[in-house]
């Protein structure tokens, strides 16, 4: 795991689950791109004022901060990094869905999708 100096060290760096590497080294099989990661991102919008984007990416940039484990690797831009200094990206199986889903602890709230926030 490589470490952006603009994450937050009293949160420390995001951390990713077992659960969403599996599911996402399942996807990346699956989508055929061997060079594929997952790129999390923040944005502005949403009902909340943030919300988080997920798509699978081939590009890096040098100042992304990047997850991995066994070749499968999580990318984070570093704007969006500062806002997820501590949270938890996992892959959730629910009776509603499946879905990656972050646990943010810098979100003062959340809307009821799970894919806003505000702070």
């Amino acid at each position: 795991m490589s470490a952006d100096a603009s994450v937050d060290v009293a949160q420390g760096a995001p951390q990713v689950t077992d659960a969403a590497y599996v599911r996402l080294a399942e996807i990346i099989a699956a989508d055929g791109r061997t060079d594929a990661h997952l790129r999390v991102s923040v944005l502005g919008g949403g009902c909340s004022g943030f919300q988080y984007k997920f798509e699978l990416d081939t590009e890096r940039a040098e100042d992304d901060l990047v997850l991995s484990k066994d070749d499968v690797a999580v990318v984070i831009d570093s704007v969006s990094a500062p806002f997820l200094s501590g949270a938890v990206i996992d892959f959730k199986r629910e009776l509603i869905g499946e879905r990656f889903a972050i646990d943010n602890p810098n979100a003062a709230s959340t809307c009821g999708c799970g894919t806003s926030f505000s702070i």
